[in-house]
């Protein structure tokens, strides 16, 4: 497995599966740090926006001022991973409702469109942009599963229209469930709440330079 010691990767911890993605990013070799306030950002080289309420995760960004800060080291080009709210958080613009957002990534997103949480599901998802193998040509982790992707949707999102530069990853019953632009990548569903790390460790890869995609 390629080393990412050297990195360090922000978990934006205000709500929501922040614990488990800094376990599947230390497993992968990183430096996970829980982001709570603007001095939390200094030096980081990627951040991840976890899944969990979104409503809730831009308001408290809001109080701890932490969105404006976001917005302006994305535009800067710092690799950012959402997962489900996270998504939601990354979109430029939502179908329906009314709330912060980063607006970082050319998506329009539509919130909570897999049904409400009593309608959580998992299915096994096709993503050719991990590989047979995962995304570094051996499995992932050192030990991951090879072929489909366990993909879990809690409330879960779908992208209802990206942009020419947004390249879909994934889809899911016929709508857009992952994606990247640039350094940013996207799910609607929680790769964390697995042991698989294939999709963490493309999200390193990519904003470590070793892009697979891109060689």
């Amino acid at each position: 497995m390629p080393d990412y010691e050297h990195l360090t990767v922000g978990v934006l911890a205000l709500q929501g599966a922040f614990r488990e993605h800094a376990i599947a990013l230390e497993k992968c070799g990183a430096t996970a740090r829980k982001i709570r306030r603007r001095r939390d950002l200094a030096g980081l080289d990627a951040l991840i926006i976890p899944g969990g309420e979104s409503t809730t995760i831009g308001k408290l960004m809001v109080s701890y001022h932490l969105l404006d800060e976001i917005k302006g080291i994305g535009a800067e080009g710092l690799p950012i991973f959402g997962t489900c709210a996270g998504l939601v958080m990354l979109a430029r613009e939502l179908v329906e409702g009314d709330q912060p957002l980063l607006g970082l990534m050319d998506i329009t997103v539509r919130r909570n469109a897999f049904g409400r949480q009593v309608k959580s599901f998992e299915a096994a998802l096709e993503i050719p942009a991990l590989g047979a193998e995962g995304p570094s040509g051996i499995p992932a982790g050192g030990g991951q599963p090879h072929g489909p992707f366990p993909g879990i949707f809690i409330r879960a999102p779908w992208i209802e229209s990206a942009g020419a530069g947004v390249e879909v990853l994934a889809e899911y019953d016929g709508h857009a469930i992952a994606a990247r632009q640039d350094k940013m990548l996207v799910t609607a569903f929680h790769p964390e709440l697995t042991d698989d790390l294939r999709l963490h460790e493309l999200f390193l890869q990519i904003m470590g330079g070793s892009d697979p995609a891109k060689t």
